[in-house]
C-alpha cells in the first residue's frame, strides 16, 4: 500500500489499494474480475463466460448477462457508423480507393441517419444469441466434464465454447444476414426489417437467409480458440512474472481481452469477409457463388489486401466499444445489485 516508501499511507494510496486490490490473494483477485469477458466489442464468436455454482444458484449469472447485453447494445449503437463502414468496405471495397471516399459516399447517399442502418437488428440479436450460447455452453461443459469435479482445461473450454458458438450461430444466423442486407441497403429499398424479410424470401427463397453460413461457422474455431488462448496466456504470464504482490487491475485485464480479441479477428477476418460478400445480394443473375469461388475471386482480383478490406474501421471501433461497454456494464451491474464474486 505504501507506494512511495515513506512509511506513511496517504489517502490516495489507501484509496487506490482498496479500489484495485479488493483481495490479498492474487487468485481471488482474478476471480473477482473474471467477468470482464462480458465486455462486448461487437463480435459474438468468443468463448462464453464461466459462472460459479454459487452464482448459478443465487441468480447472479443472469444479472451479469443482462448487464453485458445492455452494455453491448449501447456500445454497438455508438460505434454503428464504423461497423457499417466496415461492412460497406467488405462488400464494395474495390469500388472505393480508401476509407474517406467510402465514408463520404455513404453519407451522401443516406445522410447522417443512414450511418446507423442495420444497427437495430445488430442490437436485437444480442439477447437471443447470448441466451442460446450460454445454455449450450453449460450443456457442453457438463458433457465434457462428465463425472469429474476439477475445472476444465483451456482446450476443453475452447471445445465447449466452439460448440456453443456453432449452436447459437446456427439459430440466429438469419439475423446476421438481415443485418448485412439492411446495412448496405439504398434509401427506400426496404420499409423495415419485415419488408426486407418478405422481399428476400419471395425473390431468393429460404436459402438466402443462410448465405455465408459455412465460412461463418468455420470462423468460430480460429476466433474463439485464439481469443481464449491469447487471453489466458497473457493473464497467466502476468501472474507468473509478478510474485512481489503486484495486483492486476481491471484496465490490465481489459487490455488482455482487447489484444486477444484483436488477434482472433486478424486470423479469422478473411472468413468473415467472404461470409459478408455471400450475404450481400448478387445482382448478376442467379446466385451460384460458393465460399471457395468468392475466395478465389477476391484473391485473383484484389490479392491479399482484398481479404482484409474493412479491417481498419474494425480496429478503430475496438477502443471506444470496450470503453463504452465497460462503463455501461459497471453501471448496470451496480443497478442490478451484482457483486463481483
Amino acid at each position: 500500500m505504501d507506494k512511495d516508501g515513506s512509511l506513511e499511507i496517504s489517502f490516495e494510496e489507501w484509496r487506490d489499494f482498496l479500489l484495485y486490490c479488493p483481495f490479498t490473494d492474487l487468485h481471488d483477485l482474478i476471480k473477482y474480475w473474471r467477468h470482464s469477458t462480458c465486455i462486448d466489442i461487437g463480435e459474438d464468436m468468443n468463448v462464453p463466460d464461466d459462472f460459479t455454482q454459487a452464482e448459478m444458484i443465487t441468480g447472479m449469472w443472469w444479472r451479469h448477462l443482462v448487464s453485458g447485453g445492455v452494455a453491448g447494445a449501447v456500445s454497438r449503437t455508438f460505434t454503428a457508423p464504423l461497423d457499417r463502414l466496415k461492412v460497406f468496405l467488405q462488400v464494395y471495397g474495390n469500388q472505393h480507393s480508401n476509407i474517406t471516399t467510402c465514408f463520404k459516399s455513404m453519407l451522401k447517399e443516406g445522410g447522417k441517419r443512414g450511418m446507423w442502418r442495420g444497427n437495430g437488428i445488430n442490437v436485437l440479436k444480442i439477447a437471443p444469441e447470448s441466451a442460446f450460447k450460454f445454455m449450450a455452453y453449460e450443456q457442453a461443459k457438463r458433457l465434457i466434464r462428465g463425472s469429474r469435479t476439477k475445472d476444465l482445461t483451456i482446450f476443453e473450454r475452447f471445445m465447449a465454447g466452439s460448440l456453443a458458438g456453432g449452436f447459437s450461430q446456427s439459430l440466429i444466423y438469419p439475423l446476421e444476414v438481415l443485418k448485412t442486407r439492411l446495412a448496405i441497403r439504398k434509401s427506400n429499398q426496404y420499409n423495415g426489417i419485415f419488408d426486407c424479410i418478405q422481399k428476400m424470401y419471395y425473390r431468393e427463397g429460404i436459402r438466402s437467409f443462410y448465405r455465408g453460413y459455412v465460412p461463418n461457422l468455420l470462423g468460430i474455431l480460429p476466433y474463439a480458440g485464439i481469443d481464449l488462448a491469447v487471453y489466458e496466456t497473457l493473464k497467466n504470464n502476468y501472474i507468473a512474472s509478478h510474485n512481489n504482490g503486484e495486483k492486476p487491475g481491471m484496465p490490465l485485464l481489459l487490455a488482455c481481452g482487447t489484444v486477444s480479441s484483436t488477434c482472433g479477428q486478424v486470423c479469422s477476418y478473411p472468413l468473415a469477409l467472404v461470409r459478408t460478400r455471400l450475404q450481400a445480394p448478387y445482382l448478376e443473375g442467379p446466385d451460384t457463388r460458393t465460399m471457395m469461388s468468392v475466395f478465389r475471386e477476391i484473391w485473383v482480383k484484389e490479392g491479399m489486401v482484398g481479404l482484409y478490406r474493412g479491417i481498419t474501421p474494425n480496429f478503430m471501433k475496438v477502443a471506444p466499444a470496450v470503453s463504452i461497454s465497460y462503463v455501461v456494464y459497471e453501471r448496470c451491474r451496480e443497478a442490478l445489485g451484482v457483486t463481483m464474486s
